[in-house]
Parts: C-alpha cells; structure tokens; sequence
C-alpha cells in the first residue's frame, strides 16, 4: 500500500475514532455538517482525500479541534 492510501486510512480511522468516543453516529455527523452519510463512510474509510474544509467542518461536527483529528500523524 502506498504512504497517500496508509495515511488516508489512518485519518479515517482517527475520524471514526473520536466519533465513537463522542458517541455520535455516521448519520448525526453528516446532518450536522450538512453531507450526506456516504460521505462520512468514505472518509472514515479512507476512500476520499479530504480538503482542509472538509477536515474543519468533520471537526466542528464532533466538538474538536481540528488538531485532535490529525494528531495520528
């Protein structure tokens, strides 16, 4: 596997992470940023490669910084 796809794996995993820690769902995620549930799960999967954004609204939709979410790095 290539470093772009481990590391956008890893940032998925992080994302899903916290949102479990939070107790929030795939589904009160999206609506809370306003995208739709497939797009979260692409994300948590590793499938997309995020804009910086994107990557705020996740963090406003689960109460942390932006920081927490790229802290694996």
């Amino acid at each position: 596997m290539e470093d772009r796809q481990i590391t956008l794996r890893k940032l998925g995993e992080r994302i899903k992470y916290i949102r479990k820690e939070k107790g929030i769902t795939q589904e009160m995620l999206a609506y809370s940023i306003n995208k739709d549930q497939q797009s979260i799960q692409r994300l948590e999967k590793g499938k997309i490669n995020p804009s910086f954004y994107y990557l705020y609204q996740i963090s406003e939709g689960l109460g942390v910084r932006l920081q927490e979410i790229v802290n694996f790095i």
